[in-house]
């Protein structure tokens, strides 16, 4: 199973996972089974009934939604000082990230080097 090379991937709302679970819980088959007939995978099955015992209905609504919260920031011009502030940090949480584990970047666009604390290349983007 899964979506056509090229396809978009399926959104499914809130109601639709809870209604998909209840049948599920009701039926009493078993997840392989139940998934293939519904038409989704087993694993995302077992995802949406284990996030549905231990939270309720609630476990099925979106989190967060997708994507990097940042992604965008760093083109735009006019950023508030506020947001200016928030992406300064996350580049400092990933700069800190690098050092703690023992690698710098050195250069910068296409000439980017990954150097080890110790001074050996461990990767370059020149491939």
């Amino acid at each position: 199973m899964g979506r056509p090379k090229g396809g978009k991937n399926r959104k499914w709302s809130a109601a639709e996972k809870l209604e998909i679970v209840g049948r599920y819980l009701a039926s009493g088959i078993g997840q392989r089974k139940y998934a293939t007939r519904e038409g989704i995978s087993r694993g995302m099955l077992h995802d949406w009934t284990t996030k549905y015992l231990a939270q309720g209905a609630e476990g099925l609504e979106r989190q967060k939604p997708p994507g990097n919260a940042f992604a965008a920031l760093h083109t735009s011009k006019n950023l508030s000082e506020v947001e200016r502030l928030r992406l300064t940090v996350a580049k400092q949480e990933v700069e800190l990230s690098r050092l703690k584990n023992g690698y710098h970047v050195k250069g910068g666009g296409g000439n980017k080097v990954f150097v080890t604390t110790s001074g050996a290349s461990i990767k370059s983007s020149k491939t």
